[in-house]
């Protein structure tokens, strides 16, 4: 069930129409209002050398890459977080009662009611009335700019050819087809999170964005590359390689463990097939390889195609998945107190 400034919000006659529910939620003066106040938000950089807040440090934030989700208790981590996000959207779901926050980088349809799913087991105790707030940030106007006339409202916001729309559309469905009550308070996506330059062209006006798990305040963020830890490169390398693993088909690749503070990489397999990708991609000049590689192509930043040729390379070195996930189990970080940032440990 979605609310939105504590009322329940439908659809007449569409209760359950996800691209109807976000056109009135797009809509709605509380979360127009919201979007507004977010976008007057300075973007925070979070970086070790020039902390993004007081308190960020290493060792006490966990960042998610695409498809990956977390859950995370405010007494062990202090912020939660990602970026990189084009076409896809993050989700933010924070349980008013005990600051439970749950988070994921969604980039698909597909893996949406399953990763929803993924994040409530983990934030919702089946015993009690929990109050969600919930947070939407990411995707843009990612179509042409050639309209397409309608006679209904919703494509003000979205055309049928694009991939942030759907994604969003999706979301929302899934959020009011549940039992529990999801209180939204921003929803920062498509024409709200849309600029455009002098020619026209659009992308997103923010990327990422930061949580604070002990007050639950959303910022704008981005991160460097020291702080998208840890493992970077194996994280980056199984958003591709789970598209062929079918132990993760529907769901959203599981990155750290709550209880055990830990960050537990699980395994994901990559096949020869994505090793001849990588191969055929590498000797492709940027301008060829960019189109294949992005849905946004217009709207990366520039380190994205450095990050994808170190992934070819990657799994061109290593073309077994067993030699990076040895005998099939999951990668182990724990926090270094003495030093911060995260070590890898034996199982």
């Amino acid at each position: 069930m979605i609310f939105v400034a504590g009322l329940p919000f439908q659809v007449q006659d569409s209760p359950y129409q996800g691209s109807e529910l976000l056109a009135g939620l797009m809509e709605h003066p509380a979360l127009v209002s919201a979007s507004l106040s977010f976008r007057d938000v300075p973007e925070k950089l979070c970086s070790y050398e020039s902390s993004c807040m007081d308190g960020f440090s290493q060792g006490k934030h966990v960042y998610l890459f695409q498809r990956e989700y977390a859950t995370v208790d405010p007494r062990l981590v202090e912020f939660i977080g990602t970026d990189e996000a084009t076409t896809c959207v993050g989700l933010v779901i924070r349980n008013r009662e005990n600051g439970m926050t749950s988070v994921a980088h969604m980039d698909s349809p597909d893996i949406v009611e399953g990763g929803l799913s993924q994040m409530l087991l983990e934030i919702v105790d089946p015993a009690f009335d929990a109050e969600l707030d919930v947070h939407l940030i990411g995707g843009f106007e990612d179509t042409p700019a050639k309209q397409i006339k309608s006679s209904t409202r919703y494509e003000r916001h979205a055309k049928p050819d694009g991939y942030s729309f759907p994604l969003c559309a999706k979301i929302v469905e899934a959020l009011a087809k549940s039992q529990e009550k999801f209180q939204i308070q921003t929803l920062f996506v498509l024409g709200h999170n849309t600029s455009r330059d002098s020619e026209g062209n659009t992308r997103p006006t923010f990327e990422g964005f930061l949580v604070e798990t002990s007050t639950g305040s959303v910022v704008p963020a981005r991160f460097d590359n020291a702080t998208r830890c840890p493992d970077e490169l194996v994280r980056r390398i199984r958003v591709s390689a789970s598209f062929e693993d079918p132990n993760w088909k529907g769901k959203l690749l599981e990155t750290y463990n709550r209880q055990r503070n830990q960050f537990v990489i699980a395994p994901c397999k990559w096949t020869r097939h994505l090793v001849q990708i990588a191969s055929a991609l590498h000797k492709l000049p940027d301008s060829e390889a960019l189109p294949i590689c992005s849905t946004s192509p217009d709207a990366e930043g520039p380190d994205f195609l450095d990050n994808q040729r170190r992934m070819w390379d990657y799994l061109i070195r290593h073309p077994n998945w067993k030699e990076t996930f040895q005998m099939g189990k999951p990668r182990l970080f724990k926090r270094n107190d003495d030093e911060g940032g995260w070590v890898m440990v034996e199982d």
